[in-house]
């Protein structure tokens, strides 16, 4: 009986080549560098949706699109509760993220461009129709400097999330921007004045808040607070003080507390400055892109 010899493929290889798996390979999958000192993989962030944290974005973009509807119908003070309920729920969805181990880059995503129109359009069109209007081109100006430093806020704070110093924001975050400007509209509207007699109060508010989130100035984070940590009887009093404090007027004390914060920036840095740690105001190179450290 004849013989057929088999052909073998070209290259020793197949039609379903075997996988080849080498030691550099085989150490990055395993997330631990190689031989060389080439730093290992970062592990893949989650792809999927949670529900929760995703929850509580939704209801916080939902706040910044009722506070327009609300300035549109020229009802400003329930335009600002909303961008101030709006505050509340984007402090919660990271932290159910984190507790409940959801995060996603999904839900990092969403949560930017909620914060975009809840603390950046948002506040720019209500305090446009409620005092900037009648201003004519520097109103809308006015409105479009504090938009436009809410994206470039955001942008920069997504690009050094992972190299930031976690005890200060790099310039004023956009929801104490937020709150700094419609605080003082509730406040005015609560004790009777009309925008247009305070048009260039609420010009020169918006001007400072937008020009100062883009800036280095450095602003206390509040992230080393650790909320699993035992803490004293008294610290839960005065935690009872704050609440009865706020609710006895709101919109005198919350605009009260955010008017000292947005000039805490500048009173840390003329602390540095005086201490010889100075920092630059406005960003004039790549290296300074960084959050700033001790």
């Amino acid at each position: 009986m004849a013989t057929f010899n088999r052909r073998k493929a070209k290259g020793g290889a197949g039609i379903f080549p075997k996988a080849r798996f080498n030691k550099r390979s085989l150490h990055h999958a395993l997330g631990r560098g190689t031989a060389d000192g080439e730093p290992p993989l970062p592990p893949p962030r989650r792809r999927g949706i949670y529900l929760l944290p995703n929850a509580f974005t939704t209801a916080n973009l939902f706040c910044g699109f009722f506070a327009i509807v609300m300035a549109m119908n020229l009802k400003f003070d329930y335009a600002a509760v909303a961008i101030f309920a709006a505050m509340l729920l984007d402090s919660v969805d990271g932290r159910v993220a984190r507790l409940t181990n959801t995060q996603s880059e999904f839900g990092a995503q969403y949560d930017s461009l909620s914060d975009m129109l809840s603390f950046g359009a948002a506040p720019a069109l209500v305090v446009y129709e409620w005092s900037l209007r009648g201003m004519g081109k520097l109103g809308w100006l006015a409105a479009f400097v504090y938009c436009a430093g809410a994206a470039l806020r955001l942008a920069r704070f997504n690009t050094n999330i992972g190299v930031v110093d976690k005890r200060y924001f790099q310039g004023l975050p956009s929801p104490a921007a937020a709150a700094l400007v419609t605080g003082f509209i509730w406040l005015m509207h609560d004790l009777g004045f009309a925008g247009v007699d305070l048009a260039w109060y609420a010009w020169a508010i918006t001007l400072y808040a937008g020009l100062t989130m883009v800036t280095n100035v450095p602003f206390y984070s509040f992230k080393e607070i650790n909320f699993r940590k035992s803490v004293p009887f008294i610290a839960i009093f005065l935690i009872v003080l704050v609440f009865v404090l706020i609710s006895s007027d709101p919109p005198k004390v919350l605009f009260g507390m955010f008017v000292l914060y947005g000039l805490s920036g500048y009173a840390v840095y003329f602390w540095r400055l005086f201490k010889g740690k100075p920092v630059s105001i406005v960003q004039t190179s790549e290296a300074e892109s960084h959050e700033i450290k001790d």
